[in-house]
């Protein structure tokens, strides 16, 4: 085992491990460490523990000292001069014409090296914009490209919910995200809905994914047929966090009912009902229990399922065929 400390460079930055050697350090402590860019200023955000050799990236750089107040004063100035820099570097970025949109600047602690963070559409060729900026602040330069998820946790914001923007104010590393997160959870899937201040996926998405996916394993799908206490029906909708199931039912009468029942109060049976549809083939807003698909009114009037009349509105064809979803499959749109 070895002993660590955890130091964070920037607020709800990524944490690295340094060997705290023979310093006496705790939590909220702020250290001058080595780095693969040179000195750095950090605060430590997990005291001394100890890990196995796995979790350590090697090489395992030592903290070179528990930081001074003079460190702190020079910590400061170097967020001034950053400020200073950036407004030079938006000149400099005009005079040359660069598609760039500039995010961020950072002094390294020695003053080595100063980092500008930009993003662009594509490649961008600054060579000269480098050399101006090596004769003006003298020193290394660095521009670094970076995405949109990093521009929002660098500038910061509120989020679709109105809180600050969980980049920023918690999360170290992001991870991945994708749609099936949002279908297996039941939210719409309207990208304005789904989607952060910088236009990807919410990372929130992920929080309740592994819940949602255990429960789910205990679920059965739309359209799986059941038995129930007043007889056999077929599911038509999921409630996946109350662990319940609506199904429609046919009565002793001859007539069709849907009940809600609770997963133990039914028994799933091996047959399929074949006339119910893969419940993430299609939007559940857009489809019914009859096994069609309503038309969605955004196709092209070649659509094969819809009709355009004077007034604007859609209205459904009569399809030609016994098979509405192989038809409804022919829509591009």
């Amino acid at each position: 085992m070895i002993t660590v400390v955890g130091v964070r460079f920037k607020k709800a930055g990524k944490i690295y491990y340094f060997d705290p050697d023979e310093w006496e350090i705790e939590k909220n402590d702020r250290v001058i460490v080595e780095t693969a860019r040179g000195i750095e200023f950090g605060h430590v955000v997990v005291g001394p523990k100890e890990v196995t050799e796995e979790e350590i990236v090697p090489p395992l750089k030592k903290v070179l000292r528990v930081a001074t107040e003079e460190d702190v004063q020079v910590h400061n100035e170097n967020k001034k001069k950053a400020e200073e820099a950036f407004f030079i570097c938006i000149d400099k970025i005009e005079e040359h014409g660069l598609e760039m949109k500039l995010v961020d600047v950072e002094y390294t602690f020695d003053n080595n090296k100063v980092i500008f963070y930009f993003t662009a559409d594509g490649r961008v060729d600054f060579r000269e914009l480098v050399k101006d900026l090596a004769a003006i602040f003298r020193t290394r330069i660095e521009l670094r490209q970076i995405g949109v998820r990093d521009e929002a946790k660098m500038i910061g914001g509120l989020g679709p919910c109105g809180n600050p923007a969980c980049c920023t104010t918690f999360l170290g590393d992001f991870d991945p995200v994708s749609i099936k997160m949002a279908k297996e959870q039941g939210l719409s899937l309207n990208p304005t809905k789904i989607s952060g201040l910088c236009g990807r996926l919410m990372c929130c998405l992920k929080y309740e994914h592994e819940t949602y996916e255990e429960l789910l394993e205990k679920l059965p799908d739309v359209g799986t047929v059941v038995m129930t206490p007043l007889g056999k029906g077929t599911i038509v909708e999921v409630y996946t966090l109350l662990e319940t199931v609506k199904v429609k039912v046919r009565l002793e009468d001859d007539t069709e009912d849907i009940f809600t029942y609770k997963i133990d109060e039914i028994e799933v049976t091996e047959e399929k009902d074949s006339k119910y549809f893969k419940a993430d083939e299609y939007n559940k807003e857009e489809a019914n229990f009859h096994g069609e698909k309503k038309c969605h009114g955004k196709c092209q009037n070649s659509c094969p399922v819809k009709e355009v009349i004077n007034n604007g509105k859609v209205k459904d064809k009569e399809l030609e065929t016994d098979n509405p979803i192989k038809d409804r499959r022919k829509c591009d749109k």
